[in-house]
């Protein structure tokens, strides 16, 4: 059972899910939600528009319950991608609220309905969600997620942060991806604890969700950047059992500076929306900045260079293989991109490059394409040479990629927002830390760097 905790006969909690300041309890969601599963009955795929509302919690638990495919769609989606996900998804109708001229019929979530039908399990293997992946280049590509894929990867993570009934978690992270919705709305509905959604993931917000007995915080990067930044609230975090980062590299300033404001070291973990999360450091173990940890249970990974595995040196970079019961089994509508990315022997090349210590414990070099540096004969990460430049005084953001270059084949070129200090103290910054041929060759400063919905900065933008 996917939600062993939402039955009707299952002990109420009071608030187990609050959006801003709507509040369901654990009875209003069982009941409302069921409600919402008699009118999609027999349906095969709806479409949600994922605002950060109970109506869409209530929306996509009761897709959950009468085995009906969800499709959350990204509220800001532009009317291209907006056909693209309805066509490719093959959505009959949109669940809830719905954009302008929907081009689909819309059935109501009705917040205040309530129903105590008790409906069959679906099948585990039954498409539960189709998530539409986040690229930067193209529309972007459906990944259908079965019930079983849902339900290991959350007990993989539950085991590995000791994550219980007993947790509060807040968050304020969108609900059309992996990070918000299936670890942050469904991992609570699984475990039975409670959720605070704060609509918005501001600092204030956060430490707002302390006094109402948050004790796990999901965030990305750059909100736990801006909390970083406001000492007083980022103080009220103290109290929380675990702070949790994903869905881009966490900067080291950025983990040393929370650990300093609330004397918590950040939980990291990897993960995709084609393979959900399959590394994380742990609850009991090292959080050691810049590395993300260690497989989770069940997930097997490597790192190669074409066909040859690499050494677990600490040192290698190589191209990062996954395995795993959480994985998808490929994208909707596209075998011939599956089959680039799913490979034969059940492994996921994740297009991402990686160091994996002697210990187990990874470390992302980031994507191949815009990451992974090869200049002058050497094969440089662009993570690296970011966390070096985080470190100087001047620089408040930095995007590191590779130009072509008819010299070296592709020089460093570092983009920076902060004070225009001039280039050289920047690269002499860098060459005083790294090796001399990870220096860049060239600082451009911008007011701001280009990032996606979920804070990702989008590098092939640059340049």
């Amino acid at each position: 059972m996917l939600f062993p905790t939402l039955t009707p006969t299952a002990p109420d909690l009071s608030d187990a899910i609050v959006v801003g300041d709507d509040r369901l309890s654990r009875e209003d969601l069982v009941g409302a939600a069921t409600a919402v599963a008699e009118r999609i009955a027999g349906a095969r795929t709806v479409a949600i528009l994922a605002r950060p509302t109970t109506d869409t919690v209530l929306a996509i638990v009761g897709c959950l319950i009468a085995g009906v495919a969800a499709v959350p769609v990204p509220p800001d989606s532009g009317a291209r991608e907006l056909e693209h996900i309805l066509g490719d998804s093959g959505a009959q109708a949109w669940l809830g609220a719905a954009p302008d001229d929907p081009a689909l019929p819309v059935i109501p979530v009705r917040r205040y309905a309530r129903s105590w039908h008790r409906h069959p399990e679906p099948p585990e293997s039954s498409t539960a969600l189709i998530l539409y992946t986040s690229g930067t280049t193209g529309l972007p590509k459906g990944v259908p997620i079965a019930r079983h894929s849902i339900a290991a990867g959350l007990d993989a993570l539950a085991e590995a942060w000791q994550w219980t009934a007993d947790d509060t978690l807040a968050h304020g992270l969108p609900l059309f991806h992996v990070h918000g919705l299936i670890l942050g709305v469904l991992g609570p509905l699984r475990r039975g604890g409670r959720l605070l959604h704060t609509v918005k993931p501001s600092a204030e917000n956060y430490a707002a969700a302390a006094e109402r007995g948050a004790s796990m915080y999901f965030g990305v990067p750059t909100v736990w950047a801006r909390v970083g930044t406001d000492p007083a609230a980022a103080q009220r975090l103290s109290s929380a059992r675990l702070l949790v980062s994903g869905s881009a590299p966490l900067p080291v300033p950025v983990f040393d500076r929370i650990r300093e404001l609330t004397g918590h070291e950040i939980v990291e973990r990897y993960g995709m929306t084609e393979t959900m999360i399959t590394v994380s450091t742990r609850a009991d173990g090292e959080r050691r900045p810049g590395w993300v940890g260690l497989p989770l249970a069940g997930v097997e990974t490597r790192i190669r260079e074409g066909d040859n595995d690499l050494p677990y040196d600490g040192e290698t970079v190589g191209d990062l293989h996954v395995r795993g019961p959480m994985m998808s089994s490929g994208y909707l509508n596209q075998p011939g991109k599956s089959a680039e990315s799913w490979l034969s022997d059940g492994f996921f090349a994740t297009g991402d490059v990686a160091v994996i210590g002697s210990d187990g414990m990874h470390r992302i070099v980031g994507r191949r394409a815009t990451d992974l540096i090869k200049s002058g004969g050497f094969r440089i990460g662009a993570g690296e040479i970011e966390t070096v430049l985080l470190g100087h005084p001047a620089v408040d953001e930095v995007a590191v990629i590779g130009v072509p270059d008819d010299d070296l084949g592709q020089r460093i070129v570092a983009y920076v927002v902060g004070d225009r200090v001039p280039d050289d103290e920047l690269i002499d910054h860098v060459t005083a830390e790294l090796s001399h041929h990870k220096r860049p060759r060239e600082i451009r400063f911008v007011n701001a760097l280009p990032r996606n919905a979920m804070g990702k900065v989008q590098k092939k933008l640059l340049d």
